[in-house]
């Protein structure tokens, strides 16, 4: 930070200005938690220094990391409010997201309830073990007071901490310096293990921390903990340089029970995790989420699209460069675990598999681009709609369609551009967008590849193609380049349609509850299936299939069993209280998968694996020491083991005995 000098007459003037203006009171909430066995929590907000005008506080209808809106003021009830001098003030309510006030003395404490059982990203959940604050979630806030500097303080059970981002000082109170940062920094208050390590050295230097909240021991906090700090690393060692983390810190906050919704959330300089299950069975899981949310510290948190600055509180957050901002971290938050030895190669060519396959089986390629895509956001992020949508057929996540561009975009730049790759590019987005926390737009990302590359064409090319287009990267020769085969994944196998919801036959005394049985259609038939061409859709029930009826699962395997791609058999359906006999051709099963070479049969030169090497070659040194245990020796095995290749049993987080006798001995 650059610090420059100010004449001494300026300076006493802003300190005149400041004093006669007064400083900003703070704003200030009290938080009880007496009534947490009940999901409940007490809050005292007080305004003070108010003008003569009427106070508007709000619940925010939107969340920092979400896009939709959630409307959380449907959890806040036992609203009131007094002055100054206790005395009670009379409230309006123009809408369901907002409390006027007026008459007051320039002081309002508004009390409210607020209840939260949903531990997760964007909700808050509060019980006998623990708080989950999510702060738009919990916290009204006044308009026009957003500037003003803002206080928090509980009132802890025995025995609890608070874990968050804000600044701690006496008495569990926690500050924010203005409403901004305040939503922006979720709290987890309870009993809990704390972890921290240093990055960076010297004026450089700042502290990680993992807050878990969990049912287990020290033991498999410290383990998380130590794996965490090589994802940390490798990822920091991605971007050349740590970002720099407001009060130098930057803090996970875990939570790991069967009570809590499994959900990551990224924020400024924290993030949170949650997982339904224990460390020790979610280990994986834990560290695959820890790894996307800490890689959006640089790509979103400070990499940040234009379209959402400022972020808007009150209405939905829409942005075409999700695919960047969401998708590209989901690639490098799988591609981080297979570098550093997590997740092994054949899990990572599993996934990328279902990826790449989902979206070139998805019929949602042919109606939107990447970019349209992204600003569906507000409609899906986990919004609540009960009408039925098309989405099976229009729609494909920006977080699956992102992650393949970016798996594309990084073999296509390693094997047609000398010494770049999608690293490279994603440290040169940090040093002209991040470092100084310039808002970009895709037309900023189009001219930051060109330069890259420099070849604007082939920028404009991919852009125009497979960001603002339409048209998918070629994945077969790509994947091929790297010892990797895209290919069906049962080509032979007779197939028309999936997701059927069978039903048993059905047969009542007054007739009103018949049902024939069948394969019910759920949702939206897909344009791509046989039975889309035959004229099935959402709701219809198939009854029979060349001549043989679909009772369930198994009666419906054995019939294409029997039967090859090409084959046309007569369907005999329902569609709302109508009997229809169609035909309908058969086809090959559509799903993709991606193997290895080796797993294929086919030969691996010593050029393409080279090529893959490079490609999954960690920043930093591996993580060797992470082990799994065999259950029934106590053997150790690389971290990406599942499974004991001896005994076959599923490998342990914790040897019988902790620490192991290799750590002793160091």
């Amino acid at each position: 930070m650059t610090v420059s000098k100010i004449p001494l007459p300026v300076l006493l003037l802003f300190i005149l200005l400041a004093t006669a203006a007064g400083a900003e009171t703070p704003i200030r909430y009290d938080v009880s938690l007496d009534q947490r066995d009940h999901h409940e929590l007490h809050v005292e907000v007080t305004f003070e220094g108010l003008s003569e005008t009427p106070i508007e506080i709000l619940m925010s209808r939107a969340s920092p990391g979400r896009y939709a809106l959630h409307e959380f003021a449907k959890n806040v009830y036992d609203v009131s409010a007094v002055d100054g001098e206790d005395r009670g003030l009379s409230i309006e309510r123009p809408d369901l997201h907002q409390w006027t006030v007026a008459n007051h003395d320039g002081t309002v404490r508004f009390r409210y309830t607020l209840f939260g059982d949903l531990a997760d990203g964007t909700y808050s959940g509060i019980d006998s073990s623990h708080a989950h604050l999510n702060i738009p979630a919990t916290f009204v806030w006044a308009r026009g007071l957003e500037d003003r500097p803002v206080e928090v303080h509980f009132d802890l059970p025995k025995g609890w901490t608070v874990a968050t981002q804000l600044v701690a000082g006496k008495d569990e109170t926690y500050s924010a310096a203005n409403l901004a940062e305040f939503m922006d920094s979720p709290i987890e208050a309870g009993p809990l293990n704390l972890s921290e390590w240093t990055v960076g050295t010297g004026d450089s230097a700042q502290t990680v921390q993992v807050a878990l909240h969990h049912t287990g021991g020290d033991e498999e906090a410290e383990i998380l903990a130590h794996l965490a700090e090589s994802v940390v690393a490798e990822q920091i060692a991605t971007f050349g340089e740590a970002p720099t983390f407001d009060h130098g810190r930057y803090t996970f906050l875990v939570d790991a029970t069967p009570w809590v919704d499994g959900d990551g959330m990224e924020h400024r300089n924290s993030t949170v995790v949650t997982t339904s299950g224990t460390v020790e069975e979610r280990i994986g899981r834990l560290l695959g989420t820890m790894s996307h949310e800490f890689f959006h510290a640089w790509n979103i948190e400070r990499i940040r699209p234009r379209s959402l600055e400022p972020f808007d509180f009150e209405r939905a957050n829409m942005s075409s460069e999700l695919w960047f901002g969401e998708g590209f971290t989901s690639y490098y938050g799988s591609l981080v675990l297979t570098r550093l030895g997590l997740q092994d190669l054949e899990k990572f060519v599993q996934g990328l598999g279902y990826s790449v396959g989902g979206v070139l089986g998805s019929p949602g390629i042919r109606h939107m681009s990447p970019a349209e895509m992204s600003a569906q956001a507000p409609f899906v992020d986990d919004a609540v709609t009960y009408a039925p949508t098309n989405r099976g057929n229009t729609f494909v996540s920006y977080y699956t369609y992102g992650a393949v561009l970016a798996l594309g975009l990084d073999l296509e730049l390693r094997t047609r551009f000398e010494a770049v790759t999608l690293d490279d590019y994603m440290r040169a987005a940090w040093q002209r967008f991040g470092v100084s926390e310039t808002p970009y737009t895709n037309d900023d990302l189009q001219q930051l590849l060109g330069e890259l590359v420099g070849d604007q064409n082939f920028a404009d090319d991919f852009f125009d193609r497979s960001i603002n287009g339409r048209e998918a990267r070629p994945f077969e020769s790509l994947l091929a380049d790297f010892g990797l085969r895209l290919r069906r994944r049962d080509p032979a196998a007779a197939w028309f349609g999936e997701g059927f919801a069978f039903e048993e036959e059905k047969k009542s005394k007054d007739g009103k509850e018949d049902s024939p049985g069948g394969a019910r259609i759920p949702d939206a038939v897909l344009e791509s299936t046989p039975l889309f061409a035959a004229g099935v859709g959402r709701g219809d029930l198939l009854l029979e299939l060349d001549g043989k009826k679909l009772s369930d699962e198994d009666a419906l395997e054995e019939l294409l069993a029997d039967h090859a791609p090409g084959d046309t058999l007569e369907l005999l359906y329902e569609k709302r209280g109508e009997e229809r006999t169609v035909e309908l051709e058969l086809v090959e099963n559509p799903e993709f998968e991606v193997v290895t070479f080796e797993a294929a049969g086919e030969e691996l030169t010593a050029e393409v694996l080279a090529r893959r090497a490079a490609w999954l070659e960690p920043h930093t040194a591996v993580a060797a020491d992470a082990l799994r245990y065999c259950p029934e020796t106590g053997q150790p095995h690389p971290f990406s083991y599942r499974y004991c290749p001896i005994h076959g049993d599923d490998l342990q987080l914790l040897p019988k005995e902790w620490p192991p006798a290799k750590a002793e001995e160091e």
